[in-house]
This record gives C-alpha cells, sequence and structure tokens, in this order.
C-alpha cells in the first residue's frame, strides 16, 4: 500500500438517538465531541438518526400505511394479482 493515501482509521462510538444505543467500532470518521466508554476510555462520538436497532427493517416493527391512511401489518401476504387467492 502507498503511504499516506488512506485515511486514518480509529475506534469511534456511533451513537443511535432513535434508540438510544450506541457502538464502539472501527472508522474513519471523527468528530470534535469525546464519550467515555465503558472501558473507562474516551473516544470519538458520532450521532446517527437511525441504526439497524432502530431501523423497522431490522426490529420487525415495520407497517405498511396506504393512501386512506389505514395502517397495515407488514406481515399480511400482498398479492401481486387481485385475481389470484394466497392461502396462509
Amino acid at each position: 500500500m502507498k503511504p499516506r493515501i488512506h485515511p486514518v482509521s480509529r475506534p469511534v462510538v456511533f451513537r443511535d438517538r432513535a434508540g438510544g444505543v450506541a457502538f464502539l467500532t472501527r472508522s474513519t470518521a471523527d468528530s470534535e465531541q469525546r464519550v467515555e466508554w465503558e472501558d473507562g476510555n474516551t473516544y470519538p462520538v458520532v450521532d446517527v438518526e437511525i441504526s439497524s436497532a432502530s431501523h423497522p427493517f431490522y426490529t420487525g416493527a415495520g407497517r405498511v400505511v396506504d393512501t386512506a391512511g389505514r395502517v397495515e401489518p407488514s406481515e399480511m401476504p400482498h398479492r401481486a394479482d387481485p385475481g389470484v387467492l394466497i392461502r396462509p
């Protein structure tokens, strides 16, 4: 690898604002804000709006809202053709 062309990778805490959880991982992202982690060290912290802890796809809490405003559970089978009967 060529020297001085790759970004510096460092431990960074990503904090999910919606889910209230934090992850310590390696990243090239940096921040002025610091947080003390469970191991007693301080790391840069990056606040994110959504992560796997709060995203409906990962949590299974997804719902579909149709144009009439009704909420339909995402577990319901969807029909490609209205004439085809889908059995559970």
